[in-house]
């Protein structure tokens, strides 16, 4: 898993550390180039869905293309997701995942997660990505490098234009073969497993966690952390962080919610890091 989109590194660290809005951290980006004049490919997770293709084939040896990833961008992010997951002892960042278990699938997804400050993803600021690789015999490695800006684009264009020239010197399309031999099934997001970080507004009466719980309890999921907040007349913020789950039961937690009375709002629904 990896941070491989400098621009949207740039514009959640600014969102950050700096308490920018997503709509000044990316004219910032902008600004500095960082960002093209069209971001969506960036802010919507397409640029780094299309680097994670290519690095999940390489390393599991079968073809995975863009539309084999799930894909969710930054553009819903919000100063208040960013502040809770800060208290929570989270930080978040646009992640690239591509996992592979023995007789199981491939899993493929570019998305939104909150990962543990103390993890070394989390301190990967600004400009810089990074790409964190778990090996069966070299155990956990990380390749960290500027991935936005004028000269690191110029370096990788420059690299790809020598690469030609060595082709056509030496007649041929490619010096490296592909290495997909192999075809292993892609996962549908639903029968991947996370954790997930939901914030909602709801009546503030006795009996609403409870409530609450016993939607999520109904579609196997469990609550590991609970804050609730910003209390105002009869409305208050809650924020759940559950334990680890399969998506189609938690989607099918968030649906009950969404029929609940008490329910006024699902403000945010963001993925959790897990081991």
């Amino acid at each position: 898993m990896g941070i491989v989109n400098g621009t949207t590194n740039y514009i959640l660290t600014k969102m950050t550390l700096e308490g920018m809005t997503f709509q000044e951290a990316l004219a910032k980006a902008t600004e500095l180039g960082y960002a093209e004049a069209d971001p969506t490919s960036d802010i919507e997770g397409l640029d780094a869905a299309r680097k994670v293709a290519i690095m999940a084939s390489i390393a599991f040896n079968s073809r995975v293309v863009l539309n084999d990833v799930y894909v969710e961008g930054i553009t819903k992010l919000t100063a208040e997701d960013i502040a809770y997951a800060t208290e929570m002892g989270y930080t978040i960042k646009l992640l690239g995942v591509a996992r592979h278990a023995v007789n199981d699938g491939i899993e493929v997804r570019v998305h939104p997660m909150l990962i543990p400050s103390s993890h070394p993803l989390a301190t990967v600021n600004d400009s810089f990505n990074a790409v964190f690789v778990h090996g069966d015999a070299v155990d956990d490695v990380m390749f960290y490098g500027r991935g936005a800006g004028e000269m690191p684009t110029a370096s990788a264009v420059v690299g790809d234009v020598m690469d030609i020239a060595r082709n056509i010197q030496f007649n041929c399309k490619g010096r490296i073969r592909c290495t997909c031999y192999k075809e292993i099934p892609i996962k549908s997001i639903d029968e991947c497993s996370s954790s997930y970080f939901i914030r909602m507004q709801a009546q503030n009466r006795p009996g609403v966690l409870a409530n609450i719980a016993g939607a999520f309890g109904k579609s196997n999921v469990s609550i590991a952390q609970f804050v609730q907040k910003n209390v105002q007349d009869e409305e208050a913020e809650m924020v759940l962080i559950t334990e680890n789950v399969l998506e189609k039961d938690f989607r099918a937690a968030v649906e009950a919610l969404k029929q609940m009375p008490i329910l006024k709002e699902i403000s945010a629904i963001i993925r959790v890091y897990s081991a």
